[in-house]
């Protein structure tokens, strides 16, 4: 008999539905990292969404690698806000700027340039958006990715008009070479206010208004209660504080609307397993006896 033949086209669509991918993004690959073991967590698709599953107490990171050869702006939300203002997130806010092909791992709440508070999964009535009175969006990473606006050309000075008719007579001598230089481009939009650290991402100058403020102290006392928030579903703590160095730089963003917006969910593992995400082979069925009432013979047994 003829051995059937399966198209690999097939085969790999049914080995790519089976695995949980690891990596999502056109123009930047963005991951969720493990930090006590450093694995990447997978993502498991689920109706149009991404999710991972985090671990209580357990420290993560969000990973970018910009793909393109430009930089490009990453403006990244935790559970619905800013993770380097602390507003309630907007597009039109601060982000990390990536060098071409840079990767990085932001690891926590931006506390100065010099530190983080840790991203560590926590009940909902303790993550940091919870206790600051914004608890509606717990339990989602968000990335805007945009591109940055190519630098004005430089236009050349055109030479100075000659004030001697005949080129016999003898040309004076302009200082400092003046008919090749350019003329000095536009200031960028935005100033640089420190040098860029090496090897660092640097945080980008606000592109412009819209975002809300951080919340004030009326509204943190107005924030509901602990034991009327959800317990079972996970946040985003505002951890200790770690050591993470970064700098300020300008960027000129190509559009006002993102290039493209990356979204992962996350949750316990035991909730995505309950709701479905997570799917779990069933429980194989003891085999059936064809004579269940029958009992096997046996001689006396011996005593105790």
């Amino acid at each position: 008999m003829k051995p059937i033949l399966v198209p690999a086209s097939i085969l790999l669509a049914l080995s790519a539905w089976a695995l949980p991918a690891h990596a999502i993004g056109r123009l930047a690959d963005v991951t969720v990292i493990d930090r006590s073991t450093g694995a990447t967590l997978p993502l498991y698709y689920h109706r149009g969404e991404y999710w991972v599953a985090g671990q209580y107490g357990a420290k993560y990171a969000i990973a970018v690698s910009n793909k393109l050869g430009e930089r490009v702006l990453a403006v990244t939300a935790v559970d619905g806000v800013n993770v380097l203002s602390g507003e309630t997130a907007a597009w039109n806010q601060t982000g990390y700027v990536f060098s071409p092909w840079q990767h990085y791992q932001m690891t926590g709440w931006r506390k100065s340039t010099r530190e983080v508070a840790a991203f560590e999964f926590s009940a909902l009535g303790e993550s940091y958006a919870g206790r600051t009175g914004r608890p509606a969006n717990v339990g989602v990473i968000g990335v805007a990715l945009f591109r940055e606006r190519p630098p004005e050309p430089v236009v050349q000075a055109p030479p100075p008009p000659s004030p001697y008719s005949s080129r016999n007579e003898r040309q004076p001598e302009w200082p400092g070479n003046l008919r090749s230089m350019p003329i000095p481009a536009a200031p960028p939009e935005f100033s640089s206010r420190q040098p860029q650290v090496e090897d660092e991402s640097a945080l980008a100058d606000r592109a412009g208004g819209g975002g809300q403020a951080p919340a004030s102290a009326e509204r943190l006392a107005k924030r509901p209660p602990a034991d009327v928030l959800s317990q079972s579903r996970l946040g985003t703590g505002h951890g200790a504080r770690e050591s993470s160095v970064a700098s300020h730089t300008s960027f000129s963003r190509m559009q006002a609307l993102p290039d493209e917006v990356i979204r992962i969910r996350y949750d316990s593992r035991e909730n995505l397993i309950a709701s479905g995400v997570i799917r779990q082979p069933a429980p194989a069925a003891p085999a059936p006896n064809p004579f269940p009432e029958s009992r096997s013979f046996s001689y006396v047994p011996d005593p105790y």
